[in-house]
Formats: structure tokens, C-alpha cells, sequence
């Protein structure tokens, strides 16, 4: 048996059953499932019941489960059901995004957790204590469909999750074509395409994420920026030189994800003498857009294809206009405050699944300027403004004149180490090629922020292959070591 700190696991016959502190589960100040709860376990599954509270409120159907949702679990439930621990698996319960104790599935590549109350509720007392002697359990979800007494897994999930998720603002656009989730026995390796790469944030994410990459092909013509998603990923990215090359001779491909951001420069309302997005560097979004229309695959095509483009938030309205109009669909706005210590606000426009819903952060993100300082470093303020390429961005207050740091009771600057972590990459990731501090927060400064992006890949592990989890091997948040006990 092991054992784990903070967000222990406890491996019992080859299953593995997680418990979280009570200070980490949202669900406290919620009235939770009472004793006589358990006798209307049949006609909570109805919709006219919440799957996840019992009240008779229900505000939209539960996408995964027949049953509906109230409102503050509706809430709940766009904010977390995507959440990840660092082991792979969900953070919070499958059907109710809640959960003190969870049981996760034994099926390999299947990242799904079920809370007690759920469990003992829905399909019956006692089912959390005689599952843990099932090895392995194959959840709910990958299991044949059939009832399990109240707990009925929907047949149409897939296309209900989409929907759950759909962004109706804005401009008007038809719907993004709909994949439904591919079932976890055939899902392979995913293939990448990144534009406009710099320090390849995107492998890194889906390492992190635990995918299996099969192909990560980029494109970028900063020297700095390819050394550091060389070196720091083995060699394993292949690299295409200038974005505005790529065209059907290279015979590239196949893909299943296109992600980039064009050059903001000439977008920025910061910037005086921008051109706009038919000069300058603001042409480059026809190159995304040029590549997105070469790797759409044709209707009778049922192989998910995703894409991502990015760019900033503080743009000319007839450019954001204009961008929308090429890809068919309206931006989400994300900002990394909510998930990091700076500000760093974006757009995305894509077709990834449930990209509108809230961000929130992981138990391992960094929220406050303190947790990324190194030892003996004082905070001065808690969240940054906006890093880019610029020093100066580095400084705070209203008169933009405050250094961030405190050091032997002298005002100091941020470490590019310090920086490192405030994007939610590993320590030491652009040390390379010798290149000095300026040079590293270049290449930092028009990176994409780690755990924004892991927040929008994160619904991907619906579709494609990920590494096999094996509970004596699940890093946890605050600790790499297992402790054995003694029984």
C-alpha cells in the first residue's frame, strides 16, 4: 500500500483510491446528500432533479448522465470538469465535479474519478467499500452501456458535453463541426502542427498532460526560441523554418491539432505606429489562416481535427472583427491572472471542446508573486502586469517605477528564473546557447502562458492517446516521494 501527502493515494490490490483534505473540496459549504437522500436515489436521475445536489432547481441537463443540473452546480460543473491533478487523472468527481474520496478508473488511458457519495447514493449503498476489492474497475463510462439503478450513462454524451460547453456570443457563426469523444481503446498519439512555435509551450503542455505525441511539427525563425524546444525536449520537435513557406510541396501531415499565434506587434493598440492586420507582421494571420483551410479535413472525414490561434486582447476592433470573420467564430478572453501572478490577457479562437468555460486554478499553479521567488526574496506586490519583451514591463506601480522584489532590504528585480515560474515553465527551461537575461525574457516575454494553455488542451484527452496512468508511479502536487507503510 501507498500512501501520499497532501492529496493522498492509496494503491489497495492494484486500484487506486484518492482522499483530499476537506480545505480542498468545494463542495463544503454545500448542503450535501443526507441519509433519506439514498431512498430517492431513482428519481434523482430524472431530470426534473440535480444529479449532484438533489434540488428540484435544474437549470440544464447533466451532459454525462441522465439527470439535470441546478444552477450553482451547473457553475461548478463548466469550472472543473476539466481539471486535471498531476497524475492524469480528474481532480474532482465525474458526475458531480465534487468529492471528498474519489475511485478512479482502471481502464488504461480512461482519466475519470467517482466520489463515495455518488457511488453509495446513485447506485447503491456500499458500492465505494466493494469496488475497492475490484481490480481492475472499469468505470461507468467505458463499461457497455446499461443502467447502473440510478446512475445511467447517456449514449449521446459525447455530443452533450459540446453543447454544454457551446459559446453562443457575440457575432453570430454557425456551430464548429462536432466530434464525438473517441472511445479510449482507439485513440492514438495525437499529430501537431505549431505555427509562429517560440519556445514550443505547446509540447511542454501536453506533456505535462500526459499525452502521447506521435508527431510535433513547428514552425518558427527565432534562433533562441528553437534551441530552447530542442534542448529542453530531447530533439523529439521537427522543425519547418519560416511559417510563410508551408504550403502542400512540403507534404506535411497529417494533423490532428494546428495551434499558433501570429506576431502581435502590428495588432497592438500599444503600439503607436502598428500597421494593423494587413501589414507588417499582422499579415502573418493570413498564414494561419491559409495552413488552418489546407489541413481541414473534407466532411466525410470523421477524424477530429483541432485548431488554435491566439493573439492579444487589446487590438483595433475592426482587426478583431475581421479575424473572426476569416475563422468562422467568436474569441474566448483568458487571462493567466486567474491561474499565475501576472496579467496576461488573450483571445483565442479554436474549435476545442469546452474552451468558454471558467478558468481555474490547479492545486500546482502559482498564484502569488511569492510563490515564484527564489529563497530569501521578498514579494512586493502580488500579481505582476502584463511581462513582455520589454524590461520595463518588469516594473509596477501607478508611475510604472517599483521594482517587484525586495532582496537583502534593497528593490530588485525579477530572476529570469523567477520568470520561468511565473509562465508555469520548469526552472532553468531557457537556460541554453548561453544566452544572457535580455535574450531569455525575449523569448519568455511572447510565450504563451503554461497553465492558460493546459486549461485549453485539457478536454483534448477525450480524444487522444494518453500515457498509461500507473499509480506507484502519480507524482502528487507538494511531494515526489512514496512512503510505504508498514501493515
Amino acid at each position: 500500500m501507498i500512501t501520499r501527502i497532501v492529496d493522498m493515494k492509496l494503491d489497495i490490490e492494484g486500484l487506486c483510491v484518492r482522499s483530499r483534505k476537506a480545505s480542498q473540496n468545494p463542495i463544503n459549504n454545500l448542503v450535501s446528500f443526507s441519509a433519506p437522500c439514498i431512498e430517492m436515489k431513482f428519481v434523482i436521475a430524472s431530470t426534473g432533479f440535480c444529479l449532484c445536489c438533489g434540488s428540484d432547481n435544474v437549470e440544464i441537463f447533466h451532459p454525462l448522465f441522465k439527470g439535470g443540473l441546478c444552477l450553482r452546480c451547473k457553475d461548478n460543473f463548466t469550472e472543473t470538469l476539466y481539471r486535471y491533478d498531476e497524475d492524469g487523472y480528474q481532480s474532482y468527481c465525474t458526475i458531480c465535479c465534487y468529492g471528498l474520496e474519489v475511485i478512479l478508473c482502471g481502464n488504461s488511458g480512461c482519466c475519470r474519478s467517482y466520489c463515495n457519495d455518488c457511488l453509495n447514493i446513485l447506485v447503491g449503498r456500499g458500492t465505494f467499500d466493494s469496488l475497492k476489492h475490484v481490480d481492475p474497475w472499469i468505470c461507468y463510462m467505458c463499461q457497455d452501456h446499461r443502467t447502473h439503478r440510478a446512475l445511467l450513462p447517456r449514449e449521446d454524451w459525447s455530443i452533450r458535453v459540446q453543447q454544454f460547453f457551446a459559446n453562443n456570443s457575440a457575432m453570430e457563426f454557425e456551430p464548429h463541426r462536432v466530434y464525438p469523444s473517441i472511445p479510449t481503446n482507439l485513440r492514438r498519439p495525437i499529430r501537431v502542427l505549431s505555427l509562429f512555435d517560440g519556445i514550443a509551450t505547446g509540447y511542454q503542455v501536453l506533456k505535462d498532460l500526459g499525452f502521447k505525441i506521435h508527431t510535433y511539427v513547428a514552425s518558427e525563425i527565432c534562433e533562441d526560441s528553437i534551441a530552447v524546444g530542442l534542448i529542453n525536449h530531447d530533439g523529439k520537435i521537427v522543425h519547418v523554418g519560416d511559417t510563410r513557406c508551408i504550403d502542400k510541396k512540403l507534404k506535411l501531415g497529417p494533423f490532428d491539432l494546428l495551434i499558433g499565434g501570429s506576431p502581435c506587434n502590428d495588432l497592438s493598440i500599444v503600439n503607436p505606429i502598428r500597421k494593423g492586420l494587413y501589414e507588417g507582421s499582422g499579415r502573418l494571420f493570413f498564414d494561419f489562416y491559409r495552413i488552418l483551410q489546407l489541413l481541414k479535413p473534407k466532411e466525410e472525414d470523421h477524424q477530429p481535427f483541432f485548431w488554435l490561434f491566439e493573439n492579444v486582447v487589446f487590438m483595433n476592433m475592426h482587426d478583431k472583427v475581421n479575424i473572426c470573420r476569416f475563422l468562422e467564430c467568436n474569441p474566448v478572453l483568458v487571462d493567466a491572472v486567474k491561474v499565475s501572478p501576472a496579467h496576461r490577457a488573450r483571445y483565442f479562437w479554436g474549435n476545442i471542446p469546452g474552451m468558454s468555460r471558467p478558468i481555474a486554478a490547479s492545486q500546482s499553479d502559482k498564484l502569488s508573486l511569492q510563490d515564484c521567488l527564489e529563497i530569501g526574496r521578498e514579494a512586493r506586490v502580488t500579481k505582476v502586469r502584463t511581462i513582455t519583451t520589454n524590461p520595463n514591463s518588469l516594473k509596477q506601480g501607478k508611475n510604472v517605477s517599483l521594482l517587484p522584489v525586495l532582496y537583502q532590504s534593497k528593490e530588485d528585480n525579477l530572476w529570469i528564473t523567477e520568470l520561468e515560474k511565473i509562465f508555469g515553465f520548469p526552472k532553468h527551461y531557457t537556460d541554453v546557447r548561453n544566452m544572457n537575461r535580455q535574450q531569455r525574457q525575449k523569448v519568455l516575454g511572447k510565450a504563451w502562458s503554461v497553465p492558460v494553455i493546459r486549461h485549453l488542451f485539457a478536454p483534448l484527452k477525450d480524444y487522444f492517446a494518453c500515457e498509461e496512468l500507473s499509480p506507484s508511479s502519480m507524482p502528487s502536487p507538494g511531494t515526489a516521494t512514496s512512503v510505504p507503510l508498514l501493515m
